[in-house]
């Protein structure tokens, strides 16, 4: 076991470019700085593949090392690599420029194009995802104005991350807001109810008091009508009145 660890040391010092390149990688990459297999590939976020069959069981033997260890997500592993990760295909995703060059041979050109590539076979428009991460429901800012650090999202930057129709957070489903009224003091409402909120306690005082006496002259007002018509009905000889 003893002389085990030791080749495995020796092997990563090799591998790992030296004790810097060894520490650097036990820093960042945690569980897996003596692992050293065969470098199969990179791809554009600069995550790097490897394999090793003869050391490992399966499901362990291929991993990845990112490309930015700060800055990394399962989601910045693109479908081709992550179809090979996962074991869903043999071939790693370099080999495919050889296999198409391959099938390209086999390819009877129809007609005269003059279309900027000269076959289909894997053809795949250039897609670009921010801080190349596929699934970008995570770049969102993490607070008003405050961006999201962890992802690069700058302050003031628009969350990249998808919404329904009908979503609060759907730009097209934001209504702008509509003031009915000013308190003063920059004190703007959209609502009686929010306009309650913002008043102080005296003014609060002061509108229920305005309330009841508005209630009382209403109340007054209604007994005088009463009153009115008591009188012209008696006037009229209407005989007896309900309540008189």
């Amino acid at each position: 076991m003893v002389y085990g660890v030791i080749r495995n040391l020796q092997a990563s010092l090799k591998y790992r470019g030296g004790w810097k390149g060894l520490f650097e990688h036990m820093y960042t990459n945690g569980d897996y700085p003596f692992k050293f297999g065969t470098y199969m590939g990179a791809d554009t976020a600069g995550n790097r593949y490897y394999e090793n069959r003869v050391d490992y069981p399966f499901g362990q033997h291929r991993w990845v090392e990112p490309g930015d260890i700060h800055n990394f997500d399962s989601a910045s592993i693109p479908p081709e690599w992550h179809g090979w990760m996962t074991s869903m295909n043999d071939a790693p995703p370099s080999g495919e420029e050889a296999y198409i060059e391959e099938r390209k041979k086999n390819i009877i050109p129809l007609c005269e194009s003059d279309a900027n590539i000269d076959h289909n076979v894997g053809h795949q428009e250039e897609v670009y995802n921010f801080h190349h991460l596929h699934n970008l429901s995570t770049v969102r800012s993490r607070g008003w104005n405050i961006g999201n650090p962890v992802v690069g999202l700058p302050p003031g930057a628009k969350d990249s991350y998808y919404t329904q129709p009908g979503s609060p957070y759907n730009d097209a489903s934001i209504r702008p807001r509509v003031n009915i009224g000013d308190l003063g003091g920059g004190r703007v409402y959209k609502s009686e109810k929010w306009a309650d909120r913002l008043r102080t306690v005296d003014e609060k005082a002061a509108l229920e008091k305005a309330k009841e006496a508005l209630t009382q002259k209403a109340i007054a007002s209604e007994e005088a009508s009463a009153a009115r018509r008591k009188m012209v009905m008696a006037q009229r000889g209407a005989g007896t009145v309900a309540g008189a």
